[in-house]
């Protein structure tokens, strides 16, 4: 089979488009063909190095996908499997997903009901899974509560504002270029300030100079600055730095100012395969009523996947960046 692969660490060029042994399956295993893949900034820290990866090169990247099963292995003992051949799959945490076909554990497979695409599955699951939890179970939105969301107008970022605003939150989107800001407004934000102006004081200002009660920062070396946007007694979470690594914060300052930080990890919340399931329907519905709506900025062909890397690190893309097969 094609994979996209790399040797090394580095930059979008150390990606390689290449023949790979087909995947093994081991008890309790799916061997899924990939209809599409779902690009996230996770995949571009592990080619850099930034992410620990296990084993020995060639490396292959990636997480969430979306296809048909081909094969199963049964788990040693546990009965039937419960999924066949034919069957529609999305699955968000099983590795080595930038290939033509992926070994997933069956706990981790979600069936597709007939109306959600594969590339709708595979632009949706990992970051409408973590968009659902940061509002949530990191921080519960409730109806008035004032929220920051950074990089409003990527593939979190727009579902995030879009549940937000579902809940009754409003929403302060920041962004980077004024055809993100369009973005972010479409998607429903209230009003969204730019990374070049000073957002803190546009946080406050939105929030009746008070701070708003919690920010969402994906960012990482904001990290201090969305503790001065929020309130006294206020909430960041901290779940990604794709602008690089935060500055280490005093804990004085949340002692001073009764701030909470806190970090978020969807896998912590993904306990076993009936929450994932669980959770999954639910986006599902939401899309299908039209609360959420997905916004896929590019798709690639899975043999340019180094222009897909570039393209991602660029910062022009709008929404999702799928890879297909």
């Amino acid at each position: 089979m094609k994979a996209l692969v790399f040797d090394r660490f580095g930059g979008p060029a150390v990606l390689e488009y290449r023949d790979v042994p087909d995947p093994v399956l081991r008890p309790g295993e799916a061997r899924v063909r990939t209809e599409a893949i779902g690009l996230n900034f996770a995949d571009v820290y592990r080619r850099r190095g930034d992410y620990h990866l296990v084993g020995a090169p060639p490396f292959i990247a990636g997480y969430e996908g979306a296809g048909v099963v081909v094969e199963v292995c049964p788990a040693a003992g546990g009965g039937p499997a419960p999924f066949r051949p034919g069957d529609r799959v999305g699955f968000a945490d099983a590795p080595f997903a930038n290939a033509e076909q992926v070994a997933v554990p069956l706990d981790r497979l979600i069936p597709l009901p007939p109306d959600v695409s594969a590339e709708t599955a595979a632009a949706v699951l990992l970051q409408g899974l973590t968009a659902q939890y940061l509002a949530r179970d990191s921080h519960r939105l409730a109806p008035g509560e004032t929220a920051l969301v950074h990089a409003a107008a990527g593939g979190v970022g727009l579902l995030l504002v879009q549940i937000a605003k579902g809940v009754g939150a409003r929403v302060l989107g920041l962004t980077s270029t004024e055809e993100k800001r369009s973005a972010c407004f479409a998607a429903g934000a209230d009003d969204v300030a730019l990374y070049t102006a000073d957002w803190v004081t546009a946080a406050h200002a939105f929030s009746g100079q008070r701070g708003v009660d919690v920010a969402y920062d994906s960012v990482g070396r904001t990290l201090g600055d969305s503790l001065r946007a929020v309130r006294v007694g206020g909430h960041v979470v901290f779940y990604g730095m794709a602008g690089g690594d935060p500055d280490p914060v005093d804990p004085r300052l949340l002692m001073d100012e009764s701030k909470t930080l806190s970090g978020g990890d969807l896998w912590n919340v993904l306990t076993g395969p009936e929450e994932r399931i669980r959770r999954a329907a639910e986006l599902f519905e939401w899309l299908r009523t039209g609360r959420l709506h997905v916004e896929v900025s590019a798709r690639f062909p899975l043999a340019d996947g180094a222009e897909a890397h570039a393209f991602l690190e660029s910062r022009r893309s709008i929404g999702k960046v799928l890879l297909i097969p």
